[in-house]
């Protein structure tokens, strides 16, 4: 069975106010064409862009959605999650700060993982690598999310569009773990100078601190949240066999991402719009300013991830730039997350 996908096409320097307009207009054509219900509290699923990033996309074109909750007495927030790799999005404050700085201050930033990432939700969902799922626990409190997605390249996924905003995006620390490497963290004695800020931050009471500090094997969960907090980097994920885990098992990793993403929309009633624009080669984790690989293509919505993750390789494809990583999309139909099959909708 198909699925409709909404296509709106931009200019190749179109400005964040027409953006936004075209945004809003196409939420109002899924809304309408697709009888989607709202919830009185809908949450937006972004990305704050890394520190020196500059091709992320900008708040200013969300304006037009934002118009449209607040002009129905809809509540909404920013909504994201903590990242695995350190840095200003590891930890909530600073990750806070980030996106404020980013400009998302219209709405409150609502960091889905707690502090470091110790805060989720396990939601079952019995498929091939994975029995549940951490996903950041505001995220199950909501009934409806807009997923707003940057269509683009992506180093190991091959592309991040709407499946990967909903998995890497809505996981916990923990279920980023789980998917790039399926390990727990450990410690490393020689960097560790008994601070006990990870012991302080773990929800188990898995870690001990002492002559020779250690991570129970058995109590851990793999939240993460020892990793982020750790100081003097004596926490860690990486080891041969984690880095040969995220690099060579890469289609593991592509259906490890679907089976995310399909926990991160279980239940819910979510509407999908993407912003095919600033298609740069890597993901906007990336601190530093990256050059477009081709021109922008427009703004696509859908109630399909997979449907409308699949109109946006197809444009780009045709326009030049061919992404790798749609095993996460073929994987992703098999599961039952949403459809390869589409009807691309161009609206007036």
């Amino acid at each position: 069975m198909s699925s409709n996908v909404y296509f709106k096409a931009t200019g190749p320097h179109a400005e964040n106010g027409e953006i936004s307009a075209f945004a809003r207009h196409l939420l109002e054509v899924v809304i309408e064409k697709e009888n989607v219900p709202l919830e009185r509290d809908i949450p937006l699923k972004v990305h704050f862009g890394e520190r020196g990033n500059d091709t992320y996309i900008k708040p200013l074109c969300y304006d037009g959605i934002m118009d449209f909750l607040a002009e129905r007495g809809i509540s909404s927030s920013f909504m994201e999650t903590s990242v695995l790799y350190g840095g200003p999005r590891a930890k909530r404050e600073s990750h806070i700060e980030l996106a404020h700085a980013h400009g998302f201050t219209r709405l409150p930033v609502v960091i889905a993982d707690g502090e470091a990432g110790e805060s989720f939700a396990e939601i079952k969902i019995d498929k091939k690598h994975f029995r549940s799922c951490k996903i950041g626990a505001e995220f199950a409190k909501y009934k409806q999310l807009i997923v707003l997605s940057h269509f683009k390249g992506h180093r190991i996924a091959g592309f991040g569009g709407a499946v990967k905003q909903l998995s890497m995006g809505c996981a916990a620390k923990g279920g980023k773990l789980a998917m790039h490497m399926g390990i727990k963290p450990y410690i490393l004695n020689f960097l560790c100078k008994k601070c006990g800020l990870c012991k302080t931050g773990c929800g188990q009471n898995a870690i001990t601190i002492g002559p020779k500090s250690f991570i129970d094997r058995d109590k851990c969960v793999g939240c993460g949240a020892c990793f982020a907090l750790c100081p003097h980097h004596a926490v860690t994920i990486f080891s041969f066999d984690s880095i040969c885990r995220a690099l060579l098992r890469r289609g593991d990793f592509l259906e490890r991402l679907a089976e995310h993403a399909y926990a991160a929309q279980l239940g819910k009633r979510n509407i999908y719009v993407t912003f095919a624009m600033n298609i740069t080669k890597n993901c906007d984790c990336i601190g530093h300013k990256m050059t477009p690989a081709i021109d922008d293509l427009g703004v696509f919505a859908s109630t399909d991830p997979v449907a409308i993750d699949q109109a946006c390789c197809d444009m780009a494809k045709e326009k030049g730039y061919a992404v790798k990583g749609l095993r996460q999309l073929e994987y992703g139909e098999e599961i039952g997350l949403g459809s390869m099959q589409y009807k691309l909708v161009i609206t007036d």
